[in-house]
C-alpha cells in the first residue's frame, strides 16, 4: 500500500471522484466511502448530489473560553 501524503485543498475544492481516489491510494471503494463519509460527519466537506464533494469552510466551534453567569 502507498503511504498517504496529505493534500490541502481550498475550500469549495471538488474531491476526486471515489474510484480515482481509490485507485491513487490502492485502497477499495468502499473504503474511501467510508472515509468520506467520516469527513462530511465531522462538517469537513459536504456532498452535492449529481455534482460531486466538495471542501467546506470551516465551522466556528464552540471550543473557546466559556464565558459564565455571575452567581447571585
Amino acid at each position: 500500500m502507498r503511504a498517504c501524503h496529505p493534500t490541502v485543498l481550498q475550500v469549495g475544492a471538488r474531491l476526486p471522484a471515489e474510484r480515482d481516489l481509490a485507485e491513487q491510494y490502492g485502497v477499495a471503494v468502499n473504503t474511501i466511502r467510508r472515509a468520506v463519509r467520516d469527513l462530511r460527519d465531522q462538517g469537513l466537506v459536504i456532498t452535492v448530489p449529481v455534482k460531486g464533494t466538495f471542501v467546506r469552510a470551516k465551522q466556528p466551534t464552540d471550543d473557546g473560553p466559556e464565558e459564565h453567569a455571575p452567581n447571585g
